[in-house]
Parts: structure tokens; sequence; C-alpha cells
């Protein structure tokens, strides 16, 4: 048996995979990754243009951050959530240089959900309040609490699910069932449908209203112009915290280190994970504003983790701060992206199959329908009955193309070290597939 057969085979019998009926798997055998690759067991090499799940952003193999791990694996591995560790300050701190000026303190977590678990809790904290906003079109993880904040279907397996979440109707211009001309247009009528909520829900419930910055695997849906400072100008009304998920929109995937820099706005708490390790030590956090931080000096903070501040992940993080300012992968992602939307542009024109195209940075979508001017979906919402989405990325990745798909979109979200000659010769791929599924719609 090859080592490609017996990695597959032993995974298979030991572990349960997510999101899958096992029985129906037939996963890759990885032996190793390097930059944007990475190599199965046949030494078959794959593009790895969704950065795994939208956070390997420094890519594979970065010495810088391999040697951080390894030293402080050797000089304190692991230390318990009460006390005071250098290197968990130091990646705090270098978190607070670069995120928005009014945030205060970082809670760290493991991992994404876990963020979001901790920012629902201390935004119930903070206000008293319960009642706590999110957008129908996103995912906030799949932990319970995570998942009753996530709006699209992956929650359905946590429900019924906790008092006090309401689904709001966020952002998705392509979509809207509304003609407009200006972005302006088509934020202020989601802000309208917004506010009303807020007023038939009780301002004097609501803690918080969560959103994605930029919309991930639903789409990379883009906040036209005016809706993140409508929802900050609501919020400060109604008296109500504003939680930006930065968990796949941080650290340099939408061209700023934050998304919210986009459009210079200042939350109240942002959840981050993903990309402040890009996914070397799980690691996530809970960034809260000064007044936020204030709060607990003299208010008990109930939430606690047992690896609260792992050294080796705050190693990791506060390691990838670095690399990301000595490479200029902020930089990079800001002009490659500028390459990545024009090649984008340009297979939306040339396909019939691509409805939209959404990008920001290094960080997009490819939306593919059956008819562009009636915009019908290649598949329906939540259901794939014939296989279709699969056998694209199945395409895909057979050429070497590696990425996901959720609905109807295709994710193109490859690492920040991307170079130009790496992104056309592999969205030539992504053109030849295109060019298949124009013959089936």
């Amino acid at each position: 048996m090859s080592d490609y057969e017996r990695v597959k085979k032993e995974s298979l019998s030991y572990n349960l995979f997510s999101w899958s009926a096992q029985v129906k798997l037939n996963p890759i055998a990885v032996e190793r990754a390097e930059g944007i690759y990475f190599w199965d067991y046949n030494g078959k090499r794959y593009a790895d243009m969704s950065s795994q799940l939208v956070h390997v952003n420094i890519g594979y193999g970065n010495k810088k951050v391999i040697e951080a791990i390894k030293k402080q694996a050797e000089k304190l591995a692991y230390m318990g959530p009460s006390f005071a560790v250098d290197v968990k300050a130091e990646a705090a701190r270098k978190i607070l240089e670069v995120a928005p000026d009014n945030m205060g303190k970082v809670f760290f977590t493991n991992a994404g959900a876990e963020s979001n678990e901790n920012a629902i809790k201390i935004a119930r904290l903070y206000t008293g309040k319960y009642k706590i906003f999110s957008g129908y079109r996103s995912f906030h993880g799949a932990s319970y609490g995570a998942a009753n904040l996530t709006g699209e279907t992956r929650r359905f397996a946590s429900e019924p699910g906790i008092p006090g979440f309401v689904k709001y109707f966020n952002p998705y211009p392509y979509r809207a069932p509304i003609d407009y001309e200006t972005e302006e247009e088509v934020a202020e009528y989601y802000l309208t449908l917004l506010r009303e909520q807020i007023e038939f829900e009780g301002p004097e419930n609501i803690a918080a209203i969560f959103q994605e910055t930029v919309v991930g695997s639903n789409g990379v849906l883009i906040p036209p112009k005016g809706w993140l400072e409508g929802v900050r100008k609501l919020c400060d009304e109604y008296k109500i915290l504003m939680v930006c998920d930065e968990i796949m929109a941080g650290f340099g995937r939408t061209g700023q280190w934050f998304g919210v820099d986009n459009w210079k706005v200042k939350p109240d708490i942002m959840t981050v994970a993903k990309g402040l390790t890009s996914g070397y030590v799980p690691l996530g956090g809970v960034i809260v504003s000064k007044e936020i931080a204030e709060h607990f000096d003299n208010n008990v903070l109930y939430c606690g983790l047992t690896y609260n501040g792992h050294p080796m992940g705050c190693a990791a993080a506060s390691a990838s701060i670095d690399v990301y300012k000595e490479e200029g992968l902020i930089e990079n992602s800001r002009n490659m992206g500028k390459v990545l939307g024009q090649i984008l542009e340009d297979l939306k024109e040339k396909h019939p199959c691509v409805g939209d195209v959404r990008y920001i940075g290094l960080f997009s979508a490819v939306e593919l329908v059956k008819d562009k001017k009636t915009k019908k979906p290649l598949v329906p919402y939540g259901k794939d009955p014939e296989g279709l989405m699969k056998k694209i990325v199945g395409m895909l990745v057979e050429r070497g193309f590696w990425t996901y798909n959720h609905q109807n979109r295709i994710m193109v979200a490859p690492p920040l070290i991307i170079n130009e000659e790496q992104l056309r010769e592999n969205l030539a791929i992504l053109d030849e597939v295109l060019s298949y599924v124009d013959t089936i719609i």
C-alpha cells in the first residue's frame, strides 16, 4: 500500500471529518507545504487559492514564525491564564498597535468561534441587555453560541436556538430587491430595514449588532458605501454595541490591517483568529474598546478558558504580525488585489455563467448563475441536488487549483505572499473550468 493510500485509509478509519457524511469522503493525503503550495504523497502540487479556510495568510513554512514557536516551546510551552506571561502581553500589545485607536485590551481565545462566543458574553455583561442581532448572510462559527449567531443554513443543527438571537438582512447589493443607482442608495435601503427592526425588537433589549465586516464564506459581500457608517450611527443612537467579526477579513486580507479600516469605522468590539497566526498555532481573540476594558476594572469578567493566551499561540501571533510588516504583506494584498480584480472582471465579461465577481484585497468570490439576466443561481439556496458545484470544484482541484465553494460561489483568496505570475497562472485554470460551466448552463 502506498503512503498516500495508507494515510487516507487511517484518517478515514480514526477521524471524524467536519460537515460531511463520512462514507462519501475521499480526502487528499497531504505530505508537505511551502509558500502558496502543498503536495500530496503522490507528489502532486496544489496551489492553495483559498488559503485553506481563508487563513493561511503568510503562506506555508514561514521560518520566522516556526522559529518563534520552537523557541517558546523550549522556554515556556504553557502557563495558566491567571499568570502574567511576557509573550501574551507582547502579542496583545502588537495587536492593539495595528487595531483602530479606540481599542483597549485583548481577551485571547483558541479560535474564531470562541472569539464570537466570548464577544456575545462580553456584550451582554457590559450592557446588561440580552438580544444579539446578526445577519442572515453570515457564518460566525459552529459551536453552539456562535452557531446561533450564524445566519445561514449551518445554524440549523443547533436549533431550536438560544433565546435572544435576532437575524436581520445584511446588504447583498447584487441581489437587492430594489432598483438603485448608487451604493449609498442600497445601503440606505438596508439601514432603513435595520432601524425598523431595532424599533420592533426594542433597543432597550439589544446588547449588540454583530456583522462580518466583509461577509466571508457567504459570498465575499462587500458592504456598500454608507452601510458600516450607518450601522455605527444606529448603534450610537440606540446605545447598542457594534461588533465586527474580523476573523476572515482581518490581518491584511482586504488590503488593510482590518476590514473596518477600509471605511474608517471604529467598532466597540472586534473578534479575530485565522490570520492572527495564519493557522500555525490555534489562537483567537476578542479586542474590546477602552471603555469596555475599563468597565471590567471593577466588574467581573465572567469569561475563562484553560488555554487563554496560550504562550505558543501568542508567540506565533507576535511573529506573524512582524512578518506582515517586514514582508509588506498588507501592501502586497492591495497590489495583487488590483490584479485579481481586473482578471475577475475579465472573467465576468467573458463567461455567461459568471453572474457577479466581488473582490477587496485578496478576498474574492465568483458567483455562478444559470442566466445573467435573471440572476438565477446555478444551484438552489442550501442545495446542490446534482452535485454540480462539487463537480466544478473537483475539476479545479484536479488541475491543481485548491479552493472551496459555498452555495453557488467559488472562493478565491490566496495567501498574501502570492505574486502576479502565480496569480495569473492559477486564474487561467479557473478560466478553463468556467468555460466548461458555460456549456452546461
